[in-house]
């Protein structure tokens, strides 16, 4: 496989046509490869759940466009920003094993994501619940009409 200018502008029709605004192409050679190596294509808009890795860290090279990687603490406060952007000479970042993260996309961008475990055994965690609770505790909460209380993560 080739990563050449006609691949990446498919990913980009193919993220276009997604709602989530983003598609991925697995890297890894088969099914019982244990890593995550995986290129992801990310649309200005796209909304990626703050999440975590406890037991890996991810490295993350961006081959086109410009996104910031965000860093938050256990409190939700964001303590780094890691602007990706080829063009400038930023190509890549490795986030550490438990960092909560999410990106910011600006440019439509592909990255080449890469930790241990494979999706969804690697003991990966979103943060949507942690963040809806924090919500009400800050804010308040009529149930009748708040989408945090009775949001659950898949």
């Amino acid at each position: 496989m080739e990563f050449t200018k006609g691949f990446i502008e498919n990913l980009f029709a193919e993220a276009a046509g997604n709602p989530r605004l983003r598609t991925n192409v697995d890297l890894r050679n088969s099914g019982s490869d244990s890593s995550q190596r995986m290129l992801n294509a990310l649309l200005p808009g796209t909304k990626v759940d703050i999440h975590r890795h406890p037991m890996s860290s991810e490295s993350v090279v961006c081959l086109c466009g410009r996104l910031d990687e965000v860093l938050y603490d256990a409190c939700g406060n964001e303590t780094d920003r890691i602007t990706l952007c080829p063009s400038e000479g930023r190509y890549g970042c490795q986030i550490p094993a438990g960092a909560w993260h999410t990106v910011e996309v600006f440019e439509p961008s592909v990255i080449l994501e890469a930790k241990d475990g494979k999706y969804g055994e690697d003991g990966s965690e979103r943060w949507a619940q942690k963040l809806a609770q924090k919500f009400i505790f800050l804010n308040g909460c009529d149930t009748d009409a708040c989408d945090f209380c009775s949001y659950q993560p898949k």
